[in-house]
C-alpha cells in the first residue's frame, strides 16, 4: 500500500498559473518582483551585517532582529525565485517532490516568523517595564534559547505539516490557481480521505497563531498600561518610539494573513488573493529592513558611516 501511493505520488505533477492569465503584464512584474527580492536580499543582510559591525546595536533587541532578517531573506528566497521564473518560462509544471519542499520552507519560515514576533513584543515589554533591569533580565542565555525555541517550534510544526501530506495519496495533475505550493492546494490534489490531515492542521496552526498573538497582544497591553503611568510627556514619546517598528511590523503581517483569510473564496475573488499572497511572502520581507531602519537612529548612523568608509577608499 505504501509502495502505491509513492508510485501515485510520484506521478504528481502540479501546474503554477500565478499571472499567466495576465500576458501583457508578464514583463512588468518580472522586472517589479525582481526589484523587490534584489531590495529584500540586500535590505535583510545589510541588517544583519549592520547588526554584526556596530557594538551599540549587540542588545537583544538587534539579536532578535537580525534573526528576523535572516528568516525574512530565507523566506522570500524560498518562494521569489520561483515566481519569477514562471512570469518568463512556458512550462509552469512543478513535480510534487519540488511542491512538498517549498512547502515545507515557506511553512517553517512562517511560524519561525511569528514567534520571533511574538519574542519581539516581549522583549519591548521587558524594556519599558523594567529598564533598569532589562539586561539583566534579557539575558544572553535567555535571548539565545528564546531564538532556538522558535527555530525548533517552526520545524516542527512545518514537519508535521508535511507529514499529514505524505501519508496521502495523489494521483494526476493538478492546477494552481497562484503561483506557490500552500497547505490547501496540495491537500486538495489528494485521492484519499483527507479529515485527519485537516484536523491536525487546523489544530496545529491554531495553536501557533493564539500562543503568538497572545503574547503580543498581552505585551503590549501592559506596554500601553505602563506607558500611561510615566509622568513625563518626552519619556512616553521615548518609549512609544521604541515599540513603533516593530508594531508597524505586527500590524502589516498579521493584517496580511486575517484579509487573505477574509476574503471570500470565488472566482472573482482570485486576483486579489493572489496579489494578497504576493504581499504576504514577497513584499513583507522587503519592508521589515526598511521600517526597522528607517526609524532607527543607531542604524542609520552605522549606514553613514560605512557610506563615508566606501567614499574615502574611493
Amino acid at each position: 500500500m505504501i509502495t502505491t501511493d509513492k508510485n501515485q505520488s510520484a506521478s504528481v505533477i502540479f501546474i503554477l498559473l500565478g499571472f499567466s492569465d495576465y500576458p501583457d503584464l508578464k514583463v512588468p512584474l518580472f522586472l517589479l518582483f525582481l526589484t523587490i527580492y534584489m531590495v529584500t536580499v540586500m535590505g535583510n543582510l545589510g541588517m544583519i551585517v549592520i547588526i554584526r559591525i556596530n557594538p551599540k546595536l549587540h542588545t537583544p533587541m538587534y539579536f532578535f532582529l537580525s534573526h528576523l532578517s535572516f528568516v525574512d531573506f530565507c523566506y522570500s528566497t524560498g518562494v521569489t525565485p520561483k515566481l519569477l521564473e514562471n512570469l518568463v518560462v512556458e512550462d509552469r509544471t512543478i513535480s510534487f517532490e519540488a511542491c512538498l519542499t517549498q512547502f515545507f520552507f515557506t511553512a517553517g519560515f512562517v511560524v519561525i516568523e511569528t514567534f520571533l514576533l511574538a519574542v519581539m513584543a516581549y522583549d519591548r515589554f521587558m524594556a519599558i517595564y523594567k529598564p533598569l533591569l532589562y539586561t539583566v533580565s534579557m539575558s544572553q542565555k535567555l535571548c539565545a534559547f528564546l531564538v532556538a525555541a522558535a527555530y525548533s517550534w517552526g520545524i516542527l510544526s512545518s514537519l508535521i505539516f508535511t507529514y499529514t501530506l505524505i501519508i496521502l495519496s495523489f494521483c494526476g495533475t493538478k492546477v494552481i490557481n497562484n503561483f506557490l505550493c500552500e497547505y490547501t492546494v496540495i491537500l486538495s490534489a489528494s485521492c484519499s480521505d483527507k479529515h485527519f490531515s485537516e484536523i491536525i492542521f487546523f489544530i496545529v496552526s491554531n495553536i501557533d497563531a493564539l500562543c503568538t498573538l497572545f503574547v503580543i497582544l498581552t505585551s503590549y497591553i501592559c506596554i500601553f498600561v505602563t506607558i500611561m503611568k510615566m509622568h513625563s510627556g518626552s519619556g512616553r514619546r521615548k518609549a512609544f518610539s521604541t515599540c513603533a517598528s516593530h508594531l508597524t511590523a505586527v500590524t502589516i503581517f498579521y493584517g496580511t494573513i486575517l484579509f487573505l483569510y477574509c476574503v471570500p473564496n470565488s472566482k472573482s475573488s482570485w486576483l486579489m488573493v493572489r496579489v494578497t499572497s504576493v504581499f504576504y511572502p514577497v513584499v513583507i520581507p522587503m519592508l521589515n529592513p526598511l521600517i526597522y531602519s528607517l526609524r532607527n537612529k543607531d542604524v542609520k548612523e552605522t549606514l553613514k558611516k560605512l557610506m563615508n568608509i566606501e567614499a574615502s577608499t574611493q
